[in-house]
């Protein structure tokens, strides 16, 4: 009787230092990742400039794309899978910044990323892609080049961020991976203060590819791979 008692404790204190293990790595993990879901219900025309100082400007932020198939608009889509983002991001120990949780706001891309810039380490901004040829689909990234006038010293952080989330997203839910484009004009990107990756999650004017984009399936399958590539940034996937 003794040694099964002695066994039992044995075992029940096994697992009070794996539990606290584990709650040392989360706690470990506190960085703050800003999650900005692209687009929104209503665009708005109004220009701001596309970098501090800058004399060119775009339109503060439109609405986005639409589903081939299911005519769901982008920012439904991009909603939806950021608040998965942060579901998983959240388990494994990160603490969150949603630039936006509803539909039916107005938030300019500057604004978006002032947001991001005083409360975050990282920066996501999710978006879903649009073309004129429906046979096109795969996912990609977007960040600045290392001669980007407004967040140069951002490139090389920004591109290593974008090369973890897009590869760990493309093999967990098994998109094609289109690559890394190198964007200095995206007012969302220019504005940054911490390193910042726009990912392109697929297209929507792709039949196929608009129907997963819509299914919570594949949308959770995007989130655990995005997370794992902000695991991989960060160096805890060791």
């Amino acid at each position: 009787m003794k040694k099964i008692a002695g066994l039992m404790f044995f075992v029940v204190l096994s697992a009070v230092f794996v539990a606290a293990a584990a709650d040392s790595k989360a706690v470990e993990k506190k960085k703050v990742i800003a999650i900005d879901a692209g687009h929104q219900a209503r665009g708005n025309s109004s220009v701001e400039p596309i970098g501090p100082g800058s004399s060119t400007k775009k339109a503060k932020v439109s609405s986005g794309t639409s589903g081939v198939s299911t005519k769901v608009p982008e920012y439904k889509v991009t909603l939806a899978a950021a608040k998965k983002l942060k579901k998983e991001l959240v388990s494994r120990g990160y603490k969150v910044v949603m630039i936006r949780t509803k539909n039916d706001v107005n938030i300019s891309n500057k604004e978006r990323a002032l947001k991001a810039n005083k409360k975050a380490d990282i920066c996501i901004r999710l978006h879903a892609d649009g073309v004129n040829d429906s046979s096109v689909y795969g996912a990609s990234a977007l960040c600045p080049s290392a001669k980007n006038k407004y967040v140069a010293k951002l490139s090389g952080k920004s591109k290593k961020l974008s090369e973890c989330v897009l590869s760990e997203m493309c093999k967990e839910a098994g998109a094609k991976n289109r690559g890394i484009s190198l964007r200095d004009d995206l007012t969302g990107t220019n504005w940054s203060t911490i390193p910042v990756t726009l990912i392109e999650m697929g297209f929507m004017t792709n039949p196929s590819e608009d129907k997963k984009l819509n299914s919570k399936s594949y949308q959770k399958k995007l989130a655990k791979g995005m997370a794992e590539g902000v695991d991989r940034y960060f160096g805890f996937d060791d």
